[in-house]
C-alpha cells in the first residue's frame, strides 16, 4: 500500500496542487491528511474542497481546523494568527465549516502498521521538537509507524528499545527513511503551505508499507501567486512574506 501524506497545507492552493501533481507522477493508493487545512492562507474553501475530492481513509483535525468551532479555539495564537483565523472563518462556507467541525480528533490508528495524530499521540495540540516529548510520543504510539505534523518542521524520530535518534530535514528534493523491524518511529513530512525549517518549497510525504520506505519530498511551487492572493484576501502581510522565507 502506498499512502500519500499531506499536513498543515493551510490554505495554500499553489502548494497543494504542486503536491497533488507530483504524488499522482510517483503514484499512491489512498491519502492521509493530518490536520490543519486551514489558516494564514487565502484559499481555506479551495483546499477543503480539493482534499475531499481526493476521499482521505484517514484524517484528523488540527488546531487551525478547530477554529471552525468558533474564534474561542483561537485563545493560544498570537496576533496574526487570530486575524487569519477570523478572516478565515468568516471565509469558509457554512458546508465547509460544518466538516471541519466533524473532523476526527487524533490519534487514529489506519492500519497495522501507520497511526496518525496532529501533534503527538498523547495530545493533539502539543508540539514534538525534542527527545523527551519524542520519546514520550513513541511510547504512547501503537503502531510501528506514527505520523505526526503541527510544527511545520520535518523531523524523524527512532526508538529501538532504549537507543533513541533523531534527523531532522534534508537538502535534497527527495529523501528516504527505510523502516527497520523492531524499531518504531515517529514521522513529521514538513508542511505543505507554510514550511518552517528555513526552507520555503512544499513538503509532503508518501508511504509505502510494503517496501517499508517512507518517501520526503520537498517541491518548488508558485509562492509569488499564493502571496498575492494573501495580499488581494487583506490577510497581514507578514504571512505573504513568510512563505518565501520559510519561517
Amino acid at each position: 500500500m502506498r499512502y500519500l501524506v499531506l499536513t498543515d497545507i493551510h490554505a495554500n492552493l499553489e502548494a497543494l496542487e504542486t503536491c497533488l501533481s507530483d504524488a499522482a507522477r510517483r503514484r499512491y493508493d489512498k491519502v492521509l491528511v493530518l490536520g490543519d487545512l486551514i489558516g494564514y492562507g487565502a484559499d481555506p474553501n479551495a483546499v477543503v474542497d480539493r482534499v475531499q475530492a481526493l476521499g482521505p481513509v484517514g484524517i484528523v483535525r488540527g488546531n487551525h481546523d478547530k477554529i471552525a468551532l468558533g474564534m474561542e479555539e483561537a485563545e493560544g495564537f498570537n496576533l496574526v494568527a487570530r486575524s487569519a483565523a477570523q478572516w478565515t472563518l468568516d471565509a469558509l462556507t457554512p458546508a465547509n465549516r460544518q466538516w471541519l467541525i466533524d473532523l476526527p480528533q487524533g490519534p487514529c490508528t489506519i492500519d497495522d502498521f501507520i497511526e496518525i495524530c496532529h501533534g503527538s499521540p498523547f495530545d493533539e495540540d502539543a508540539y514534538v521538537f525534542d527527545e523527551l516529548d519524542a520519546r514520550r510520543s513513541l511510547k504512547v504510539s501503537v503502531r510501528p509507524l506514527c505520523l505526526f505534523g503541527h510544527t511545520h518542521y520535518p523531523m524523524t524520530f527512532e526508538l529501538a528499545g532504549a537507543h533513541f535518534d533523531a534527523m531532522g530535514p534534508a537538502a535534497a528534493s527527495e529523501a528516504r527513511l527505510h523502516l527497520r523491524d523492531d524499531v518504531k518511529y515517529l514521522v513529521n513530512p514538513g508542511s505543505v503551505g507554510q514550511p518552517r525549517d528555513g526552507d520555503p518549497r512544499a513538503a509532503y510525504a508518501i508511504v509505502d508499507t510494503d517496501a517499508k520506505l517512507v518517501y520526503l519530498m520537498r517541491l518548488i511551487y508558485p509562492v509569488e501567486n499564493a502571496q498575492a492572493k494573501v495580499i488581494a484576501a487583506g490577510l497581514p502581510e507578514v504571512l505573504a512574506r513568510r512563505l518565501a522565507a520559510g519561517r
